[in-house]
């Protein structure tokens, strides 16, 4: 079997609700609304964790935040943990990142032979929460809804300004494969960090949503008082009382964050362009890292396992893959395991301790039976949260809490929670027991406890002193770059034709 090249597209904080089946009709979305009708479209689909660096190293090595040790924005991404990029790069191919991907630490390859752009969040240890000083709220680092208030029209913002990186040196780099200097097949990941807030968004997107009929969230704000724990705890992570949300902010907010997904198109677009206007060839894959509340509930961001946060879209174009949509429950966990299936390569040196499992089966037509498991242990929580998604059934677990069920099938808004229905103590007493066995949430919490401490007396040692920042600094080699006077002319500008002689 010849080894497939592999695009991935992963963008930031991206609904997975409004990709019940590729994008909603009403997003303007054409390009990815191509690659949906070519995809085996996973209508399901969850995160390991709905926070950045947790997600992305979950979804980057098929393992939970528990075992990978990245429990939040600021714990160190273990260099001896393989990803799908160690695995690839393994067996012969070529691997490379333009964009984010969130690694804390001083390794910021995992496997990934080349990166063409910095991260756009810092590195370091600086934004770790602590569970020893519940309700404190870190000002300089901690979400609030000044995104919200703030949201509106820019041509260029911090974000914008990165994204439109990301696909120039993404696009730059499609071209040089294009040339086949290198024998080998490729991996090339684009990270976006749209539409992740702040809801800002260039005025060409912002206007082809003048009349969206979807700018008021389908479920109105709940009040404080009958909010659940932990919701209660990320209203006040955010802040809360000291911004007064207008119903004009929240239309102006998801405003944008739609514009947002329409700017994210145009870029994949471009760069799905390139790859066909240079024939190449790759199995393609579209995912987020997790979603945003969108003022559901009156609640934002993500960080919470209610579906506007939990939720992401996942899209597979390969040869041997019919497109359709699959609606059984499945993670990003699965990916890496897929992607090494469609490799054809054998993750069973690390099989036992990998979460994740192929989705190739699935999208072939094989039952599916596995229980969907999250976890969440940062920003906003006082202890690990966990979570399964088992057929219709999501089930959630705090040592804080009391649990909560929900039947999505019969109420996908979440809003009757039935875990103290008596109806329903079988399906609560299983999901509990399946959760048990799973999860030993005082170990957990212990564990979550000593690795913030530890990063806290690190930070602030690296931080006196001279100091020396692991953020990732792209390296570009100028004198082997366009022409120079160890190169021969006429080679060099035949080389870096393509196609040639036409």
């Amino acid at each position: 079997m010849t080894a497939p090249n592999i695009l991935i597209f992963m963008v930031d904080q991206l609904n997975g609700t409004l990709f019940p089946d590729g994008p909603a009709d009403w997003l303007h979305a054409p390009n990815l609304k191509r690659l949906a009708a070519r995809s085996v479209r996973f209508a399901n689909t969850y995160t390991a964790s709905p926070l950045c660096a947790p997600a992305r190293a979950s979804f980057m090595s098929g393992q939970l935040p528990r075992r990978t040790g990245v429990y939040d924005n600021a714990a160190e991404f273990t260099s001896s943990l393989p990803t799908y990029a160690h695995h690839l790069r393994r067996a012969g191919y070529q691997t490379c990142l333009s964009g984010k991907m969130h690694f804390v630490g001083p390794d910021q390859m995992h496997g990934l032979e080349e990166r063409l752009t910095t991260d756009i969040y810092p590195a370091d240890f600086g934004w770790t929460p602590d569970y020893r000083k519940p309700g404190e709220r870190i000002d300089w680092w901690y979400h609030n809804m000044g995104s919200v208030t703030g949201a509106g029209v820019a041509e260029i913002t911090n974000q914008l300004e990165y994204d439109d990186e990301v696909a120039y040196h993404a696009g730059r780099k499609l071209y040089d494969l294009a040339r086949g200097h290198d024998p080998r097949p490729w991996c090339l990941t684009v990270s976006f960090t749209h539409p992740h807030d702040p809801y800002v968004a260039r005025r060409k997107y912002w206007d082809l949503y003048e009349d969206c009929a979807h700018l008021d969230p389908e479920v109105p704000p709940i009040p404080y008082a009958e909010q659940d724990p932990h919701s209660k705890r990320l209203l006040d992570s955010c802040d809360r009382d000291k911004f007064d949300i207008t119903d004009e902010d929240v239309r102006r907010s998801r405003r944008a964050y739609f514009a947002n997904i329409s700017y994210i198109d145009d870029k994949i677009g471009e760069l799905l362009d390139i790859l066909e206007r240079t024939r190449q060839e790759a199995v393609i894959l579209f995912v987020s890292d997790h979603g945003d509340m969108l003022g559901e509930r009156g609640m934002w961001f993500k960080m919470s396992f209610y579906e506007g946060s939990a939720r992401v879209p996942l899209m597979i174009a390969a040869p041997g893959l019919k497109a359709g949509r699959i609606d059984t429950p499945v993670s990003t966990l699965d990916v890496t395991p897929t992607l090494a299936d469609l490799a054809g390569i054998s993750l069973d040196e690390v099989l036992p301790w990998t979460d994740g499992e192929s989705l190739v089966g699935l999208a072939k037509g094989e039952e599916r039976t596995t229980p969907v498991a999250m976890e969440y242990a940062a920003e906003g929580s006082y202890a690990p949260l966990v979570g399964l998604r088992y057929g219709k059934w999501k089930y959630t677990r705090c040592a804080l809490d009391p649990d909560q069920l929900f039947d999505l099938e019969a109420d996908p808004q979440e809003l009757r929670n039935l875990a103290g229905d008596p109806a329903h103590k079988g399906t609560l007493d299983q999901l509990r027991a399946k959760s048990e066995a799973r999860w030993d949430l005082a170990a957990f919490d212990a564990e979550v406890r000593q690795s913030q401490a530890r990063r806290w007396v690190v930070y602030e040692a690296l931080r006196n002193g001279s100091y020396y920042p692991w953020d990732y600094q792209p390296l570009q080699q100028a004198s082997e770059r366009y022409m120079r006077n160890h190169m021969n002319l006429d080679t060099l500008e035949g080389n870096q034709r393509f196609p040639r002689g036409e």
